[in-house]
Parts: C-alpha cells; structure tokens; sequence
C-alpha cells in the first residue's frame, strides 16, 4: 500500500515505516516558540532539568506578537526569552524581524521535513511540503531540548481543486470555503493535503495561505505537494539545493476526498465570531466598516500587498475607515521599499507599521473599539480576538480588504479587475 506525505515524512523521521493511527517518536528537523508561548516553554525546560537545547541553529525564538512591546509586563518576557537565547545559544530573532511562520519558510523549512512549533499556524510551512504542526509549550520545550517529539500519525483528507480562480478570487477564498464545508472540527487530528490544477498553477505564497489555515479545520497539517513552483520559491529564498520532490503514491489511502471547481468560487468571508462561520460575498449586504488589516501569517506576503496596491492606486482609503498594512517580514517589508508598494499604500492613506503580528492578537497596533467592525486578512475572528469582546471581525482577502478600505464598507473586489 502507497503513502500519503504525512506518512512518508513521519516514517522517515521515526525510522521505520509506519502508517496513519500509530503512534511514533521522531525526530524533528526544527523547534520553534515565540513570545507568547515561549515564557512557559522556558519555565518547563526548567522544570525538566533541561539546560540546553539539542541544535543552536534548530532551536528558535522569535519576538513577534508583540513587537514591538507595548507594555512592561509583555518586555518583561520578551527579555527573559533573549536571556534564554543567550545561555543556551538558541537562534533569536528579534523585534522588527518578522513572523516566525514566515521567516521559517523563508530560512529553514524544507520539503519533506518535520517542524514543531509552539503556536497553532506553524502548519504554514507545509505549503513547502514539510510536515510542520503546533504543540504545546511544553511538548516543544522538549523538542527544543532533545530534537525529538511524539505523535500520532495522522490520517489524510485530500481536497481536489480544478479549475482556474475568476478574477478578484484567491487561494484565501478557497480555504475559507472548505473551511465553511468541512467545519471547525471537520479535520480535528487529520492532515489536509491539497492536489488539483488550481493547486498546480497556484503560487507559492498563496499555498502557504492555505496552509497556515488548515487549523482551522482542526487539522494536524496542511500539505502540498513540491513541484516547480516549490523550487523557483526555494531559489528564490537562495535555498535552491532543499529542494526534493514529495507527492502521495498513487495508491495512497485517504481518509476522504473533497472535490471543489474553483472556477465557480467567490469573494468568501468569514463573518463573527467563528472562522467556520462563511458567507459569499453576496450574502453579507452592506456592513459599514470601521478598520481594515492587510497582514499576519496569513496574508503578509509581498504578493498580498501587490493585490492591495493595484486596487489602491489612484484612489484614496474611505473617510472614516482606518486601513492598516503590517508585513510579514523584514524580507517583505525591505523588498515592499524597494519596489514602491509601501509609498503608494501610504499615499492612498495606509498606514504601514514594522514587520509582526500586529493587532492580530489584540495586544497593540490596532486594538478595537467597542462596536468596531474590522474586515481582516488573518486566520481568527473569535470574539475578543483583536483586544476587544465588544469588536466584530471579518475575516476576508486582501482583495476583499482593499476593496473595502475603498468603499468604507464590505465590497466586492471583482468590480476593481
């Protein structure tokens, strides 16, 4: 019987072949917190005795929730973390560097490896075609000091998409769409893998948009297969040589197959409170809308901003709304200078702010106001998500969201294409 890649990878790192419902200790190829949840990897390192950490340059800690610190106790953490960094000679990135999901695909994952992190949307990196999924503060601490970790193998749902996306509709659609069918829990401890000619023909940073949201779906990881599009974004990142091929066998046994035509797709939302709660854009009606946010780990890619500056040029962000553009990366945020997108963002009113989460979790950069409705690129619109209980959140594309920054209230970007 053929494997699926999440059974290809786990074996590989476990040392034997094994198969979806067994349970394995493998080694891991990278380790990863950051300052929200690594305070309490750090404490139960030292709990557990664990002094050291099994690779310097594989053990990372990133300074990116908060970034930079808004309040005392939250620089409190962020200097115990670098002094963590520097008794045990972890890889510290700090403020202004960036997202640690973007920056792991951008320098360290590879197809075929297994990634361990310490926050959910570590899953980004199967856009790569590695296996990379979030844990608990404490399982990475182990991780972190032992460069291994248990799990259990996960089996596969395959979702099929074919056709070609219409104009104004992009890969954040998609996912938001399988996410309304399959529901939050649809693929609690599966991985999703994703295969067809729409995923073929999509490009590298909308994968890993599709990837960072297979959580949503409750999924252990979301996976794509390497092609040549894999290798022009690892050539491109000067990691040409991580390049391998890694695809299902053909007789690969999936749990399920979920077809989708993307070509019949549109503008899709996720509407409060609940990520699974999905609308088209033709069933919103009119929702005047407060802010705007074109970033996170999800939607802070260059590509992103390219969507947004095109829509953006010429025309000026509606009064009355605040349009925020936050990228993710220092990478992004250098080449965006380079290239004029922040200038023309800027001009059409944007605020462009460092490189980092932002208010995506609510700490700082754009906290709403009770009543707020804010039309966001992230991965979560649960209730209080960006600092606020009283706040209503959209999640959308960076189509939808310029879009909208333009009309002041939910719109349809496919009038701008």
């Amino acid at each position: 019987m053929g494997k699926t890649i999440a059974e290809k990878i786990i074996s590989e790192h476990a040392g034997k072949e094994v198969s979806a419902g067994e349970f394995v200790v493998a080694n891991v190829d990278l380790a990863y917190i950051h300052d929200g949840t690594g305070p309490l990897a750090v404490r139960q390192m030292k709990e557990m005795g664990l002094e050291k950490v099994y690779d310097t340059e594989k053990a990372l800690v990133f300074l990116d929730h908060a970034s930079p610190c808004p309040r005392q106790e939250l620089a409190n953490a962020h200097q115990m973390l670098r002094e963590f960094a520097s008794r045990t000679g972890a890889t510290l990135y700090d403020v202004g560097r960036g997202i640690c999901h973007q920056i792991v695909v951008e320098s360290f994952a590879s197809p075929g490896d297994l990634i361990v992190g310490a926050d959910s949307h570590t899953t980004t990196a199967g856009g790569l075609g590695a296996f990379a999924t979030g844990m608990g503060s404490t399982d990475v601490a182990v991780a972190m000091a032992l460069g291994r970790t248990w799990l259990r193998v996960p089996e596969t749902i395959r979702i099929q998409a074919s056709g070609r996306f219409p104009p104004g509709v992009y890969s954040k659609d998609l996912i938001l769409h399988i996410i309304g069918q399959i529901k939050a829990k649809g693929a609690v401890y599966k991985a999703l893998e994703f295969t067809g000619e729409a995923v073929a023909d999509m490009p590298l940073p909308e994968r890993l948009t599709m990837a960072n949201m297979a959580i949503e779906a409750g999924a252990k990881a979301g996976l794509f297969p390497t092609d040549d599009e894999t290798r022009r974004f690892l050539e491109e990142m000067g990691r040409g040589e991580d390049f391998r091929p890694i695809a299902s066998d053909d007789d690969a046994r999936f749990q399920k197959t979920l077809k989708i035509d993307v070509s019949s797709l549109a503008p899709t939302l996720s509407v409060p409170h609940f990520v699974d709660n999905v609308k088209t854009i033709d069933e919103i009606g009119e929702v005047k809308v407060d802010q705007v946010f074109i970033g996170t780990c999800t939607n802070g890619r260059l590509k992103d901003f390219h969507i947004a500056k095109e829509m953006l040029e010429g025309r000026q962000v509606s009064p009355g709304t605040r349009l925020i553009i936050i990228p993710a990366s220092q990478r992004i945020y250098l080449e965006g200078a380079r290239d004029g997108t922040w200038e023309a963002l800027a001009t059409a009113g944007g605020l462009v702010n460092s490189p980092g989460c932002g208010p995506c979790v609510g700490v700082h950069q754009g906290v709403l106001a009770d009543g707020d409705v804010c039309v966001s690129t992230q991965n979560r619109n649960f209730k209080g998500r960006m600092g606020n209980p009283n706040a209503f959140i959209y999640l959308a594309s960076p189509a939808v969201a310029a879009a909208t920054a333009i009309k002041g209230k939910i719109a349809d970007p496919r009038e701008f294409f």
